[in-house]
């Protein structure tokens, strides 16, 4: 266990060239105008969560016609999900800490390309959804742009079935506002949001399923995920 731990902590120096950084981030769904890495950059900050651990079950909801666009999104074509080094070492202290409860980790949403984001606002416009741009659901810039946000649910680790959490991912409504539940779902909801915070990661009250993650010199990515 602790050799584990030690492995993981060392994991954003390793594969990332970088040290851990928890400091709160700003408001998770817009990001300021940043440039566009290279695949070059891409592959020296970013990390496959499967290659962190093999236990996160990863469902990446984009690459299939499962989301609320009922299309794959341009720049998914490929059920991988990336983050950045130092943020994927936290999570994978995350993973270890449910572990021991018989839980684990679903991704829906990780590393997104900017295409995809740009995609999600046309879709906003063609269906006459403006609300969600004005609502903060939907951003022609993420924090999913640059690797540090991330989608993902809780999952009995045996048989992989998700807990229950009152609504389903990208339910654009107050009631996936975190904060917005009672009884089990209410447990659930907070139990996901204390283990990502003990390690960093900062919730965005309008959705229980979106974290953030600070990092130092953010950059933007278009990379295809393959």
């Amino acid at each position: 266990m602790i050799l584990r731990l030690i492995r993981i902590a060392a994991l954003a120096v390793t594969l990332g060239g970088c040290t851990l950084i928890q400091r709160k981030p700003p408001e998770p769904v817009n990001t300021p105008e940043l440039p566009v890495g290279n695949d070059d950059a891409f592959d020296s900050l970013m990390v496959d969560l499967q290659k962190v651990d093999t236990t996160i079950v990863i469902d990446l909801r984009y690459a299939t016609p499962n989301n609320f666009t009922g299309a794959p999104l341009p720049g998914y074509e490929g059920n991988r999900a990336f983050l950045r080094a130092e943020a994927a070492a936290a999570l994978a202290v995350v993973q270890e800490d449910l572990r021991l409860q018989g839980m684990g980790l679903k991704v829906f949403d990780a590393y997104r390309p900017v295409r995809a984001s740009e995609a999600m606002v046309a879709w906003t416009q063609k269906a006459n959804r403006p609300d969600l741009l004005r609502d903060g659901y939907i951003a022609a810039r993420s924090r999913h742009n640059l690797g540090v946000a991330i989608d993902l649910t809780l999952i009995n680790l045996a048989t992989k079935a998700e807990i229950t959490m009152g609504t389903p991912f990208d339910h654009f409504s107050p009631a996936a506002f975190t904060k917005n539940a009672s009884g089990v779902i209410a447990k659930n909801r907070q139990l996901l949001k204390r283990v990502m915070e003990r390690q960093g990661f900062v919730n965005y009250e309008k959705e229980w399923w979106h974290f953030s993650y600070t990092v130092q010199n953010p950059l933007r990515f278009d990379h295809v995920v393959k």
